[in-house]
Formats: C-alpha cells, structure tokens, sequence
C-alpha cells in the first residue's frame, strides 16, 4: 500500500481491515450507515432513500460543480496545483452558486430539512458545501431567509459542533 491510503492524495479515506481503502465521503458514510443503520440518515424505504439520493446529487451537481470551478480557477490556494487557472472562468461560475442556493432557500421554504421527513444525509452534504462556499468567498445571499434559516438549525446539532 502507498504512503497515502487514498491513491489520488486527497481526503477522505476510510482503512478498512487493515489494507481495504474507502474512499468519497457519501460513500464511507453508507458504509457506516449499513453498520449503524439507525438513525437512518439516507431515508427509509424505497421513496425515502431515492428522495434523499436526489437531495445529495441536486446539491453536488446544481452547486458543487459550479462552486468546485470557483474553487479551483479563483482561489489561491489551488494556484499551485490547478495550472493554467482560468479565473475569468470562475469567477462566472459565482452566479451560478448563488442561483443554486436560491433554489435551495425556495425548496426550505417548504420543510425544515431537505427530505421533508428529517434531517438526513442529504442536510450534512448540503450544509458542508455551503460552508465551503462561505470559505471559498461565495456566502449565502442575504434575502435567503429559510437557506438561512436551515443552516442555523443545521449548524445548531450537537453533530455539527464536532
């Protein structure tokens, strides 16, 4: 095995038994989920965990690939490793990260947790996009009242003070 347990260099990585690597955060969680499947963080029964699955893609692919661009072509610290940056490119990605969490704030204004059941998987992955995007220099628009609101529920669990 490598130095590194991840091939790729980069975090997360789960050893399992000693030499089996797991990596992707979604990916180790469902491992610990099907260890620990109670509370069930990824929905119960057939409609729950597709509705929290469709919650986790909407997050990764209408806000985190816009905000990965930003990241990666406008921030200093991927300077060193993203060459050429196209920070033009980027930096037209930033309204397109706000759109999304607009769309998120719309969808909140409905339930208090992404699924409408509870807070699940789907909470824990939008929560820390958003706050990697706080980082990054994109916060959460102002007039998102329940985006907002969501995130101080959110970031108020005892889990999220860990």
């Amino acid at each position: 095995m490598s130095p590194e347990p991840n091939p790729l260099g980069q975090t997360p990585a789960l050893v399992i038994d000693g030499n089996d690597v797991l990596t992707e955060s979604v990916a180790i969680c469902r491992f610990f989920e099907a260890l620990h499947p109670s509370p069930p963080m990824f929905g119960s029964g057939a409609r729950g965990v597709a509705e929290v699955d469709q919650w986790i893609r909407r997050v990764e692919l209408r806000l985190m690939t816009s905000l990965a661009m930003v990241w990666a072509h406008t921030h200093p610290f991927t300077a060193r490793v993203v060459k050429p940056q196209y920070t033009e490119y980027g930096e037209s990605q930033r309204p397109r990260v706000v759109a999304a969490m607009r769309e998120f704030d719309a969808a909140l204004a409905q339930r208090e947790w992404l699924d409408g059941k509870g807070y699940s998987i789907a909470d824990i992955v939008l929560l820390t996009t958003i706050d990697f995007a706080a980082f990054v220099g994109v916060p959460m628009p102002e007039d998102a009242t329940a985006l907002r609101d969501w995130h101080a529920r959110a970031t108020a669990r005892p889990s999220a003070q860990a």
